[in-house]
């Protein structure tokens, strides 16, 4: 049983790849709004149930890779370790997924995601509403990890403030990668923008929603 049910995940992880693929390839060479669902169900040959099955807006199919790494941000503060802050794993997580930006074909795809949500102010307010839903988790997990109550200011502001400089390094980069900046100068520009920028919340948050010792 064990055996068909993972057969089963890998099948359907490989449809959500093929259809997310198919909308990139689709986004690329027409613009976002030029594109339709049921334009993605043809390129990737499903019907568009299906489609929707595994993204139910086609925004989510443009984002699908945008949501899971900030699903990865959110557990890289979830699992570390006992003495460490959350800020410092969550720079950790930041900086690692820096070092996957050095393949050329990774800064070509920033490239055409920023020309085309640049052209589609509906692309713009997803990621907009994308970023809000993920700092309200981490704002949650810290809330949670620290005993505070879920309404409080604090986890919150520490959730936002630690959000808006990775949602600012996203931005920057973009530009830089518009403006033509690429290869190993990208990379290090970007580490340097986020050392700096973390450097300085971190003087603040050092002491703050430290893991204790489990036992």
């Amino acid at each position: 049983m064990a055996t068909v049910t993972g057969l089963r995940e890998r099948k359907k992880l490989q449809t959500r790849q093929h259809i997310f693929d198919a909308a990139r390839k689709l986004f690329d060479q027409r613009g976002f709004d030029a594109v339709t669902v049921a334009d993605v169900a043809r390129a990737a040959d499903v019907s568009e149930v299906t489609v929707f099955n595994y993204f139910p807006t086609k925004e989510d199919l443009f984002y699908g890779g945008m949501q899971f790494f900030e699903e990865q941000l959110i557990e890289a503060v979830r699992s570390r370790p006992s003495g460490e802050s959350a800020i410092r794993a969550f720079r950790q997580a930041l900086l690692t997924s820096i070092d996957a930006l050095s393949s050329p074909d990774r800064q070509a795809a920033v490239l055409k995601a920023a020309r085309v949500m640049g052209s589609s102010p509906a692309l713009m307010a997803r990621e907009r509403e994308i970023v809000e839903r993920y700092t309200r988790r981490l704002a949650e997990l810290l809330a949670a990890e620290t005993s505070s109550d879920p309404n409080d200011v604090e986890p919150a502001g520490m959730a936002a403030a630690m959000m808006g400089v990775h949602r600012s390094l996203v931005a920057y980069t973009r530009a830089q990668v518009m403006a033509g900046k690429r290869g190993a100068r990208l990379v290090d520009d970007m580490k340097a923008q986020l050392r700096r920028a973390l450097t300085r919340l971190e003087k603040g948050l050092s002491g703050y929603a430290v893991r204790r010792g489990r036992g």
